[in-house]
């Protein structure tokens, strides 16, 4: 089959997604999925948008939900661009924003679909290590580039920069653009999304597949000045000129209008993290302080690959990644209060 391939396919090292077993009974730990349904009015609202409507082709502008995002980001209509997923938000600016004569500088332990698209779109980069702490060191990025992309909080660590330190990055790169990828933000860190009318070399990417419980839907959206979102809006336009379907347009739009129901949820998951990293701290591990819908800890007595294994055999799924730096750590979500109960249990009996 590979005699037909292209070059391009060829050199290509695709995005490896957490795994989706059918396992009875399974923890599923290992994908930073939100435990908690989405808003009920979302459930309203795609029904009754499923109806004869579905013949039509969706406004290509998402044009009320772009509203909705506004106001809420106390910004301006023409300021924000949607995409299914963040991940095609971020395809679309790694080709139209990223790729300049001098490299595109990221974390060398960071989300790895940077890599792969790096590489998908030609884009030469230089990866930053994080310091002895797995932590992002801002100083470090003080030197000749292209464009810089970070998240925040990062992932896997979820470790989060505060609001001056990416104020800090984006005022000392004035000629640069400066992506601060915030899938987890609504968790416990500060989005950027407030420094966007003062800085017109900041792009805001976030997402409603963790926070919002949409991973389902497939909807992302990025803020910025103008001239960003022109360049966004070009690579769509060129390449799939109506990116939500008129079921995903619906039911972002209903999330973002139940403002209760995301509080509710968002709370809980912040709850169940500080419960679940005092109990694994009780349990000898080292856990990296998150500001995400998941921790990442290692145990000193355990390797990182047996415990992983040790866990799935008891039907409780996180994520390994086989990694310099990383391998003897576990990204293990945040779920239920009877899930994180059941993880637990299951430390119980391996350590």
């Amino acid at each position: 089959m590979s005699r037909f391939w292209s070059s391009a396919v060829h050199d290509l090292d695709p995005y490896v997604a957490g795994e989706q077993p059918k396992i009875p009974g399974l923890i599923k730990l290992n994908t930073n999925e939100n435990p908690y349904g989405p808003s009920p009015r979302v459930i309203e609202a795609i029904q009754a948008a499923a109806g004869d409507r579905l013949r039509l082709y969706p406004d290509p502008s998402s044009t009320a939900l772009r509203q909705r995002l506004a106001a809420r980001f106390s910004l301006t209509t023409d300021q924000v661009f949607v995409g299914n997923g963040s991940d095609e938000v971020l395809a679309f600016v790694f080709a139209g924003l990223l790729k300049h004569d001098r490299p595109l500088l990221y974390p060398d332990i960071t989300y790895s679909f940077y890599k792969t698209y790096a590489r998908l779109f030609g884009v030469t980069v230089d990866e930053i290590p994080l310091d002895d702490t797995l932590r992002i060191r801002i100083a470090d990025y003080e030197r000749p580039c292209g464009a810089i992309i970070l998240a925040n909080p990062n992932a896997p660590t979820g470790v989060a920069l505060p609001l001056d330190d990416i104020e800090a990055l984006v005022s000392s790169h004035p000629e640069q653009v400066v992506v601060i990828d915030e899938a987890y933000v609504d968790f416990g860190a500060e989005s950027a999304a407030t420094l966007v009318p003062r800085y017109d070399n900041l792009l805001v990417v976030q997402t409603f597949s963790k926070s919002r419980s949409l991973a389902g839907m497939r909807v992302g959206f990025a803020l910025g000045q103008r001239p960003l979102i022109v360049a966004l809006e070009r690579m769509k336009d060129s390449f799939n000129s109506y990116p939500l379907d008129t079921l995903a347009q619906a039911a972002a739009t209903a999330a973002i209008e139940d403002e209760a129901w995301f509080c509710e949820t968002r709370d809980k998951i912040v709850a169940n993290r500080e419960m679940l990293t005092k109990a694994l701290l009780d349990h000898g591990f080292e856990v990296l302080p998150s500001a995400a819908n998941f921790v990442f800890a290692r145990h000193p007595g355990r390797a990182g690959g047996d415990l992983a294994k040790d866990l799935r055999e008891r039907a409780v799924l996180v994520r390994h990644f086989a990694k310099p730096r990383i391998s003897d750590y576990l990204r293990i979500t945040v779920g239920t209060d009877a899930e994180c109960h059941q993880l637990l249990a299951a430390i119980d009996q391996i350590i």
